[in-house]
């Protein structure tokens, strides 16, 4: 079966809150999808390092020069290859908290120190957080971090949604190097720091608990890199040592790759629930998959987020695995199974979808 053929599957059967809502489990989809994979679990460490070195020296090389080329054009065009890059680099901290302990050894040590450090986003920032999204009875509802009904909510919250995002570099240096330092002597601040701004949600309401165990002291010594580097750097530029210039593109890349993860995150779902508990199957469907013959996200869906849909049914498949599965599905489920539903043709029509609905207030 054709990828071709799914794709105009979705153009017939387009899929509504109250449909995700009501719908059962699909038992033969959720074993073929079991079955078809048991043979992809594994992760490739060899795919792994060597995507993640060569994003990141791209980015980083591409960075520099974007600082150092006096012409705006090849400038702007470096700093786009930086931002792109970089965001693919940084798209590993989602496969950080599904990758079982040594599945990958010394991976998330690197990440950290690579990506996670340099960018302010330490992996602790979604740890613990991301789990709660795959979670059956958070999923969509007050208690997920990860889930807002944009769908429902007014207009207006989308384009304040992607300037947040723009914005958070700014705020990430404020965290780091303010908040951290300053909280160390003020315990509620500190309370407040753990709370409020120690994860990488979208839910306002979301509060969260101290981390326990050696989780905690993870969390102490990513923290502590991040508040020197973020120290160092303000301190830096202030004293010349870090020209104004590079320090605004380091800055403005910092931001189109939060911006294009908001981008990302924005069409990840179709946001239509109101809050209740939904089936594993109900979350597929409210899930989306991007795959091929679409090409573009490859950009801005990276390290297997094109298929996000298929990602909530396995969560423990590695990213290099998801094409594969997703054919094998393809291929072996009836032309009129759930399954073929949540595939999309691209990032415009779901964003289409998405204002239509937030302007509408329903979906």
């Amino acid at each position: 079966m054709s990828t071709t053929a799914t794709l105009s599957r979705d153009r017939s059967a387009p899929v509504s809150a109250r449909e995700a809502l009501r719908a059962n489990d699909d038992k033969a989809m959720l074993k073929a999808a079991a079955d078809l994979t048991r043979d992809l679990n594994s992760p490739r460490a060899a795919i792994y390092w060597a995507d993640l070195v060569g994003s990141a020296a791209l980015g980083y090389l591409a960075m520099f020069a974007a600082m150092l080329i006096d012409a705006t054009l090849p400038a702007i065009l470096a700093g786009a290859v930086a931002v792109l890059a970089l965001y693919r680099a940084g798209s590993f901290i989602h496969e950080l908290t599904h990758l079982k302990p040594n599945a990958v050894p010394g991976f998330r040590l690197a990440w950290n120190l690579i990506v996670g450090v340099p960018l302010l986003v330490p992996s602790f920032l979604y740890e613990g957080v991301h789990n709660q999204h795959h979670a059956k009875r958070y999923y969509g509802t007050a208690n997920d971090p990860e889930y807002l009904p944009l769908a429902l909510m007014k207009p207006w919250t989308l384009p304040v949604f992607l300037i947040a995002a723009a914005l958070a570099p700014v705020g990430l240096l404020i965290r780091f190097g303010v908040l951290a330092p300053l909280s160390l002597l003020f315990p509620k601040l500190r309370a407040a720091v753990i709370a409020r701004y120690s994860g990488l949600q979208i839910n306002p309401q979301f509060r969260r608990p101290p981390p326990t165990g050696t989780f905690r002291r993870d969390w102490l010594l990513l923290e502590t890199a991040c508040s020197l580097w973020a120290v160092s750097l303000l301190v830096l530029t202030a004293t010349g040592v870090i020209p104004l210039h590079a320090f605004l593109v380091f800055m403005a890349v910092a931001a189109g790759v939060m911006f294009l993860n908001q981008v990302r995150t924005l069409v990840a779902h179709l946001w239509e629930n109101d809050g209740e508990p939904m089936t594993v199957t109900a979350q597929y469907l409210d899930s989306v998959n991007v795959p091929p013959p679409a090409t573009l996200p490859a950009l801005w869906a990276p390290v297997g987020l094109r298929y996000h849909g298929l990602h909530h049914l396995l969560p423990g498949l590695p990213y290099h695995a998801l094409g594969t599965a997703h054919r094998r599905l393809c291929a072996e489920l009836a032309p009129d199974s759930i399954y073929h539903r949540s595939s999309h043709r691209g990032l415009s029509p779901l964003v289409v979808r998405l204002a239509s609905s937030s302007w509408r207030g329903r979906p």
